[in-house]
């Protein structure tokens, strides 16, 4: 092997979607040879994920030919020649059109590769005394490994032009009775953590997931895990987990008002989050996470997502203080709504029922009174779940995001009134009112509401979501629910 020094810092991609080739600089003279091996803000100029190493490790290979593999491994690895030199070749064993995907190519200390989860490793020393290191970013486990996949070194079908043939190499008893390619199973995905899984949001979630036929998901709520617990946490591997998002939240905004009610709303919306987003900076997991209207005083006609938060009441502080937490994880996407419809108990069910009461003579209501000072628009849990899951698989950058349905600002008076004609065409009998008069008689504490509710949609028309019309969803929503 002659070793090149002085080469410049560079990258080179491969056939292998995120699999990256690094020529590093070896600076040398008659004492020997020096490099940096790793350097985290250079190489990730130059297109090296944030991968977030946790362990080092160095493989020791004493004779030439010795031939390692094919292992496809639950974490993602940078690896290096400290001596010697290798003959390396690669197979994609993740699930989607790369599955089965080879490259090869020799690595000298000179040079590096970044192998992302799922993607198999081989290596065949082509020296005596040959040294590699490598950097993963989870921590060995038994649960671990039984997540490993494997395809056999020997396999036609790969086509792996091994210099020293594999018949006179040495290998282990093991590699030699991996499956062939077509037998060989993708490499699962880390796992999907679903908080408030009962929850309107959590139901579309979930629903989304079945339909699209997802794997890996796992669904919890405050009885199974409460988020807000520190303990909790102490139940789970989280290096196992590649996503949380979280669809729990305390939305009781009158009774947050309330002795009872605030030190429930600030675990579940403030201290709850701040938990999942330490877990989520320290595995290096992407945390989903639903915000609200609430945190902003309503001043704005619209809200930007970087409007400044003013919230009005202790239900609104909670989600602002939760959103601060979240937005500390480095790997993170808040969604912030407003006027939440989905399965359960909500607005437009509530002005269904209503509507077939002052359509019922027996039932003698004439009309009902609904708030007209307040403007917003609907945001169905079916475009949050697709909205969620376009983030997630599109790769957009982290941030926040705001996501209710289009079309136009109308007060709750106005929606109300769509809901009556759509069940019954008696719109006529909605009567507005203001949230001062609405509330007069109230007995028991009511928190302040923003008048302005209607959020700026441009940032996430940007990531390539398009928000359907919250009417036109309406329609559909009302006709399902009329059976």
């Amino acid at each position: 092997m002659s070793l090149e020094f002085e080469k410049e810092l560079k990258v080179t991609k491969t056939n292998i979607p995120g699999l990256l080739v690094f020529d590093l600089p070896v600076h040398g003279d008659n004492r020997g040879w020096f490099k940096e091996n790793w350097q985290r803000a250079k190489m990730m100029g130059l297109g090296l994920p944030d991968f977030g190493p946790v362990q080092n490790n160095i493989s020791y290979n004493a004779t030439k030919g010795v031939t390692r593999g094919i292992h496809a491994e639950p974490w993602d690895k940078y690896i290096s020649i400290a001596a010697g030199e290798i003959f390396g070749a690669w197979v994609d064993l993740r699930p989607g059109e790369s599955f089965g995907q080879v490259y090869t190519t020799r690595l000298d200390p000179s040079k590096a590769i970044y192998v992302p989860r799922g993607v198999g490793n081989s290596f065949q020393a082509l020296q005596d005394g040959t040294v590699y290191t490598y950097l993963v970013n989870a921590h060995w486990s038994l649960e671990q490994k039984k997540t490993y996949t494997f395809v056999n070194l020997a396999d036609p079908e790969l086509n792996i032009q091994w210099p020293i043939p594999l018949e006179e190499s040495e290998r282990s008893e093991a590699d030699l009775h991996h499956p062939m390619l077509k037998d060989a199973k993708p490499m699962a995905p880390k796992r999907t953590l679903v908080t408030g899984c009962n929850g309107q949001l959590g139901h579309a979630i979930r629903a989304y997931a079945e339909a699209h036929g997802l794997e890996g998901f796992e669904y919890t709520d405050i009885d199974e895990f409460d988020f807000s617990d520190p303990k909790a946490y102490e139940a789970y591997d989280w290096s196992l987990y590649g996503t949380i998002i979280n669809a729990g939240a305390y939305t009781a905004v009158d009774k947050a008002e309330t002795a009872e009610g605030r030190p429930i709303a600030w675990k579940a919306n403030a201290q709850g989050p701040a938990l999942l987003a330490k877990v989520a900076k320290d595995h290096h997991i992407t945390l989903v996470h639903v915000s609200s209207d609430y945190v902003f005083d309503g001043t704005a006609k619209e809200h930007t997502e970087t409007e400044a938060f003013a919230p009005l009441g202790v239900y609104g502080q909670t989600k602002a203080a939760g959103d601060i937490a979240v937005a500390n994880a480095p790997e993170h996407y808040i969604l912030r709504s407003s006027w939440v419809i989905g399965e359960g108990h909500n607005f437009v069910k509530t002005m269904m029922m209503l509507s077939n009461k002052v359509a019922d003579p027996a039932d003698k209501l004439e009309q009902v009174t609904v708030v007209d000072d307040q403007y917003g628009r609907l945001t169905f849990t079916r475009d949050m779940a697709e909205a969620i899951f376009h983030l997630l698989d599109s790769h957009a950058p982290y941030g926040t995001y705001n996501l209710t349905g289009s079309g136009a600002v109308k007060s709750w008076a106005d929606i109300a009134a769509e809901v009556f004609d759509l069940t019954n065409g008696n719109g006529s009998k909605v009567k507005p009112i203001s949230t001062a008069e609405y509330f007069a008689n109230a007995t028991n504490p009511v928190s302040p509401r923003p008048v302005n509710s209607a959020l700026d949609l441009a940032k996430i028309g940007e990531a390539g979501y398009a928000p359907a019309d919250w009417e036109e969803t309406l329609k559909a929503y009302v006709q399902k629910e009329l059976g």
